[in-house]
């Protein structure tokens, strides 16, 4: 009977751990109207480094340490701006348009399983529009920290703090 008592009573503390998580994590994102941060990007062993700013819903500037490079979203479009040259996508065909969208992520986080990486991080794995999307949250603040996207074409994208 112990041992019973014992295994819903840690059962029981595990659930509710990982609810607190992800309810404090939606309170976070329902609190927050914008934030900035320092970032590092890798794509396919390419590594940029700099500084965004992002306001919900769905605007970001993100200035690049090397290259003059820009890349800006006004909710409809996003622009990547080089020395040379610029290109224009429609947000909703990037997976920035889910990433920048917090009502999305909060009706996302509140059915999907949490996993918890190195004792640091909280992580929620999002399938949308034949992109894979996971979310990281620091384990201490529950603050988004950054995203990793990996499209049809099989290639990772990685955005931290």
């Amino acid at each position: 009977m112990f041992r019973l008592f014992l295994i819903f009573f840690f059962t029981f503390l595990i659930f509710n751990s990982k609810a607190d998580n992800r309810n404090k994590i939606i309170e976070n994102l329902n609190n927050t109207s914008n934030f900035s941060f320092e970032f590092e990007q890798n794509i396919n062993g390419e590594i940029e480094n700099g500084n965004c700013t992002i306001e919900y819903p769905k605007k970001m500037y993100c200035a690049y340490n090397k290259n003059n490079k820009i890349l800006v979203s006004n909710g409809k479009s996003l622009v990547i701006k080089t020395i040379s040259s610029y290109y224009r996508y429609p947000i909703k065909k990037t997976p920035l348009n889910l990433i920048l969208d917090k009502n999305f992520l909060i009706n996302k986080i509140y059915s999907l399983e949490e996993r918890i990486i190195d004792n640091s991080y909280i992580s929620y794995s999002i399938m949308e529009n034949e992109n894979k999307i996971d979310v990281f949250f620091d384990i201490i603040s529950l603050e988004l920290i950054g995203w990793q996207t990996k499209d049809i074409y099989q290639k990772y994208y990685l955005n931290t703090s």
